[in-house]
């Protein structure tokens, strides 16, 4: 994260009102999930993280540009806040 700028808070507010797009049900340690977000300012993100049995942050990055172009897969549609 520090080599790509991308502060705690920006992350914070990806997970927040971001969207799961992928999971990964059978990673290597706990299952995790990508998260796409966009930060108040309008930066996208995408966090890979685990949620169980504690919240932890594999890796966060600014997706490439064939993400904006339509390329990724129909997002799940299911909000962090409802977990």
């Amino acid at each position: 994260m520090i080599k790509r700028a991308i502060n705690r808070y920006e992350i914070e507010d990806a997970v927040i009102a971001g969207e799961i797009i992928e999971e990964y049900p059978d990673d290597k340690y706990f299952p995790s999930c990508l998260v796409y977000g966009k930060t108040r300012n309008g930066r996208d993100l995408h966090i890979q993280m685990s949620l169980l049995p504690a919240v932890v942050i594999i890796t966060v990055y600014e997706p490439d540009e064939s993400f904006h172009a339509g390329t990724r897969a129909k997002p799940l549609r299911r909000s962090l806040q409802s977990r």
